[in-house]
């Protein structure tokens, strides 16, 4: 089985970073090693909300426990997420780094958790720096959504040509591939949202039809099934369409259930990551 190590935020009630990413990696038949970066009690979306960031001693105990069990050199993807403080960014990108030099055929994901147009920059700014300065340019896959791509590139995503120039401003690594999630684009047809990949093989459009629902957790099951259907050898075009897919079938039962999160229980969504 292809590992996984995916290190992000985790909740009690809910499905959010690891608590959505998780299992659809586990149900399309992939080892994953799952790694918190904050464990709440809950989305903040609640009156109330319990737990806290990781220390940053017991975070890097919990990395260095992956270096015992030699994980990151066996690992075929690392995916990275959400971050709840800049200690733990820091750390986060030398253990990027140390295990891409152990490991050469590791593919290191980044889903760049910095905020969206409402509510704006949701971490603090030194944890964006980190991203843009330090993990991006690490990463072989990034999927940010507009705004994070305007913040951390400078400039919006308003049209498909913005998307090349953004991608030489984000730093990444020859070879690498941007998918620029949740675009409305100037000629993006109605009623409809789309995935734009950009990498060494040009830019290609992959449309879905735009839910009018905005609930926690999405880009991190988005970045789960896009995982998931990497891991079990499909094409980044396909695994973007494979999650576009799901995740529209996520959001749609959590809607009908009038959840706050995402959720994973709809039957058509589970037999899909079976069929993987």
């Amino acid at each position: 089985m292809s590992l996984v190590i995916s290190i992000q935020s985790q909740v009690v009630m809910g499905h959010v970073g690891n608590s959505a990413a998780v299992f659809p990696m586990l149900a399309a038949g992939l080892e994953v090693a799952p790694v918190p970066t904050v464990i709440f009690s809950n989305t903040p979306d609640y009156p109330t909300l319990r737990g806290r960031p990781l220390p940053a001693d017991f975070f890097a105990e919990l990395l260095q426990g992956l270096w015992d069990r030699e994980l990151p050199q066996r690992a075929a993807m690392l995916l990275t997420g959400y971050i709840g403080s800049t200690e733990v960014a820091q750390l986060l990108a030398d253990f990027v780094a140390q295990a891409k030099a152990a490991n050469p055929g590791l593919r290191y994901y980044c889903d760049p958790v910095l905020g969206d147009e409402q509510p704006g920059l949701y971490v603090p700014r030194e944890i964006a720096d980190t991203f843009r300065d330090r993990l991006l340019p690490m990463a072989d896959i990034a999927s940010p959504n507009p705004f994070e791509v305007a913040w951390l590139a400078g400039q919006p995503i308003a049209a498909l040509a913005d998307v090349p120039h953004a991608a030489r401003k984000l730093r990444m690594a020859p070879g690498a591939q941007l998918i620029v999630t949740g675009c409305r684009l100037r000629d993006t047809a109605p009623g409809m949202l789309e995935s734009v990949i950009h990498g060494p093989g040009g830019i290609s459009r992959h449309p879905t039809p735009h839910l009018p629902v905005a609930m926690a957790g999405t880009g991190d099951l988005f970045a789960g099934l896009v995982a998931a259907a990497l891991g079990r050898g499909r094409s980044l075009p396909q695994a973007v369409e494979f999650a576009q897919e799901q995740t529209a079938r996520a959001l749609a039962r959590a809607a009908e259930m009038e959840r706050k999160e995402v959720v994973l229980s709809d039957p058509g969504f589970r037999a899909a990551l079976l069929g993987l």
